[in-house]
């Protein structure tokens, strides 16, 4: 199968591409940096090639990924965190933040859908900070819940008239170096290699919502049922936890 990856260059994406290309599989590995880009090739010359561009120049993406051959497989891991210290409340980065996890998966999404085939899966990194309201995470959260509303509307939408199935991959705690740079403590956090395996058995499954790690992602769902105020009385609780 052809798969094509972007965040590519570091954490989930780039384990994804080496476990599918160790699988056998064509992989288009897609990130910013040549240099890392380059070195991953280097690994899998005969599986993997690269396409070094920026997600959030949406002529750049478009031009670039509406080139490509037809893809069976398309993994969208590229994103950004910044997490907001409220009392120097800084809009600049909902718009770097939502740029990049919103605007940028979109305009990838632009430039796929001329090489997306009938049968084809489209799957789209989000992440479980989506179903809580946790401290600092408004950016960050707020692009991921908006991106699994879109994800959900694109399942729909490209299901019913193209054929593809789009598939929402949310995340809890994973070791990269996105989350490495955390000062908090971060539950239940498994390895790249767990989350590259949960990915790809969940994808060949077609299963439309893929979370991990099961536990922590079951303790997730169920919190978000809890009455709004309910909600907010634990995230000040969880944030208290976590200054002291």
């Amino acid at each position: 199968m052809r798969i094509l990856i972007t965040g590519a260059t570091s954490g989930i994406g780039f384990q994804l591409a080496k476990d599918y290309a160790k699988q056998g599989h064509q992989v288009i590995a897609c990130g910013r940096r040549q240099q890392a880009l380059n070195e991953l090739q280097q690994q899998f010359p005969e599986q993997i090639q690269t396409l070094a561009f920026d997600i959030s120049d949406r002529a750049q993406a478009v031009d670039v990924l509406s080139q490509q051959a037809e893809i069976d497989i398309a993994i969208l891991s590229a994103g950004v965190c910044e997490y907001l210290d409220v009392s120097k409340f800084d809009a600049a980065m909902f718009e770097r933040v939502f740029g990049v996890n919103v605007f940028g998966t979109m305009n990838t999404v632009e430039g796929l859908l001329p090489v997306l085939k009938k049968g084809s899966k489209l799957a789209i990194v989000g992440s479980l900070a989506r179903l809580l309201p946790f401290t600092k995470a408004e950016a960050y959260g707020g692009s991921k819940a908006a991106m699994h509303y879109i994800t959900r509307a694109l399942d729909v939408d490209l299901g019913e008239q193209y054929g593809i199935q789009v598939l929402a991959i949310s995340p809890g705690f994973v070791k990269t170096p996105m989350t490495d740079a955390n000062d908090f403590e971060m539950p239940m956090r498994v390895s790249v290699e767990f989350a590259s395996e949960t990915i790809r058995k969940g994808i060949d499954k077609g299963k439309r919502d893929i979370c991990f790690p099961r536990t922590f992602s079951a303790l997730l769902k169920l919190m978000s049922l809890l009455p709004q105020g309910a909600q907010v009385a634990l995230s000040r609780r969880m944030a208290r936890n976590q200054q002291g």
